[in-house]
């Protein structure tokens, strides 16, 4: 099986270096995590390993026969949706576009007969007689229904068509496969049945992605980016970290021990050098010659510390929800749903994309009315609230720290200054224009007005999505810490697994499971669901 070989690659922007002259492989049969802090250069060098972007120096071999995601559904929205996802076998798609053409002559000539003849082969060695309903495989896999399969990508949504731009990646057995944060857009049950297909893959996989729980399920090795060049771990993304900081702790470890030595033996060497033991004072320098410090150089992994704390408690019966219920052109999305949630309960709201998880937020918040029933909130109950679109809720025309400094006129400078340090955004970062903030540090900001606002009840809707590993982490850390009550709506697995200690599961309109307990439990007491999530 073929694999990719990286020689002396390097690449940089103006002054700054992604990489510098990395030499490494990726093997097939072995699945790679590509890791590495935003502006690290992961997106750069899945680019130029797919070929559509050049290397400054070096060179590149890749396997035959690629599946690449790529996000341009753009170019296929009139295209069936069977057919953009066969288009991901290029050798086969051309030989049955083709043939096709051919067939379609009235008077075959010889040379014309010959060709079809090689056309079938092609066919053949490429599976093609099976093309169409592998491809539907895929597709459902993907939790794209049958009824679709048949209509033009533009009459799917969004997310679902990027599916279709992974089941194109997936399709016709490639020798290797570039997959660029596969799982955004996808609910739990289509990352479970990713995951389940990726163990079965058995070429080379290199993959983008913010998801922990993903990468620690399916990868064999990390290939990290950091010190400007790419460093191979075996194992998932936990395994990296852990050997990550050993290899660090050794090391400065040694350096100490280093350190101590030296200063003994300078101190002696000090002491006598002028006298008579010129012998001992030579062996002490020879050994000063051979001890070196090894350099250790500043990693670009940057962690952010996330703490939220709370000005006040809430009442113990934190919010009590009777008979909400909310229907679009009357399908119903969330039926008539009752709870009380007291106060320190961690609920997570998980679900497939699309059965009602955000409205149900957004009528507990207010920012939607129910069709019938009440939500009350209970005594001194303060509520922050993240939604899942961003626009319009940092003001242009700012600077993160000013935007800030508006939001609580009451804190120091130093007090907003030491919060957005703690948010990576420091020196002249907390300057900078909110015209100009990328998604990731977009998030920063709202949940440093968050940390700032000290609410009691946390009700944040797919917080993670923008944020790198580093920054999600960092988030599950401080709201499994949080004194208050939280409610979340993620995919992010581990997020959930790290928090949780009850869900909530929107089923197509039918109910609204409420289940106290963690993730795992959820999983094993309801069958029916667990099935989907493995």
């Amino acid at each position: 099986m073929a694999s990719f070989s990286i020689i002396n690659v390097s690449k940089g922007y103006g002054p700054k270096k992604l990489f510098d002259e990395v030499n490494v492989a990726f093997s097939a049969g072995k699945r790679y995590g590509l890791t590495g802090p935003n502006g690290a250069g992961k997106t750069t060098f899945m680019k130029i390993l797919a070929g559509d972007e050049e290397q400054d120096t070096g060179d590149i071999h890749r396997p035959r026969k690629l599946g690449i995601l790529r996000q341009d559904h753009f170019r296929y929205e009139d295209t069936r949706v069977l057919d953009v996802v066969m288009m991901g076998n290029k050798p086969l798609w051309a030989a049955m576009q083709e043939k096709n053409k051919l067939l379609e002559k009235a008077d075959l000539s010889d040379a014309d007969g010959l060709r079809l003849a090689e056309l079938e082969g092609v066919v053949a060695e490429e599976d093609g007689y099976v093309a169409e309903s592998d491809a539907g495989a895929l597709l459902e896999g993907l939790g794209i229904e049958q009824a679709f399969h048949e209509q033009p990508l533009k009459s799917l949504t969004g997310g679902y068509k990027l599916r279709v731009l992974l089941a194109q990646a997936l399709f016709g057995k490639p020798e290797g496969l570039l997959l660029d944060e596969p799982t955004n857009n996808l609910d739990l049950d289509s990352i479970r049945w990713l995951e389940n297909f990726l163990h079965e893959y058995e070429g080379v996989l290199i993959t983008i992605s913010h998801d922990r729980h993903f990468l620690n399920s399916i990868c064999t090795h990390i290939a990290d980016i950091d010190y400007e060049t790419i460093i191979i771990y075996t194992g998932g993304y936990d395994d990296m970290v852990r050997q990550k900081a050993q290899v660090r702790s050794r090391i400065e470890s040694e350096n100490s021990e280093k350190k101590k030595k030296i200063s003994q033996l300078q101190d002696f060497v000090a002491r006598f050098s002028a006298g008579t033991r010129a012998s001992q004072v030579q062996s002490r320098k020879n050994q000063l010659e051979k001890l070196k410090v090894e350099d250790v150089k500043r990693s670009n992994i940057a962690r952010p510390f996330i703490k939220f704390e709370q000005k006040s408690a809430s009442g113990k019966q934190t919010v009590t929800i009777e008979g909400i219920s909310k229907a679009y052109d009357g399908k119903t999305v969330i039926p008539p749903f009752t709870a009380l949630v007291t106060k320190g309960e961690k609920i997570a709201v998980i679900g497939k994309n699309g059965v009602g998880k955000s409205t149900l937020v957004k009528m507990l918040t207010g920012a939607e009315k129910p069709d019938s029933g009440t939500v009350t909130w209970g005594h001194n109950a303060m509520v922050g609230y993240m939604p899942q679109d961003h626009h319009g809720l940092i003001k242009k025309g700012t600077t993160v720290y000013q935007w800030l400094r508006d939001q609580d006129v009451k804190m120091s400078n130093e007090e907003i200054g030491g919060l957005l340090g703690r948010m990576l955004f420091s020196g002249e970062e907390r300057m900078k224009p909110t015209d100009t903030l990328s998604g990731g540090e977009t998030v920063r900001t709202l949940l440093s007005q968050l940390m700032m606002q000290k609410d009691n009840v946390l009700v944040l809707d797919e917080p993670t999505n923008h944020l790198d590993l580093e920054s999600i982490s960092a988030l599950g850390e401080g709201l499994a810490r949080f004194e208050g009550t939280v409610i979340v709506v993620t995919h992010d697995q581990q997020l959930i697994s790290e928090v949780a200690n009850r869900i909530w599961a929107p089923r197509n309109g039918k109910e609204v499971i409420d289940f106290s307990g963690s993730f795992e439990d959820f999983l094993v007491k309801h069958a029916d669901v667990a099935a989907q999530h493995r």
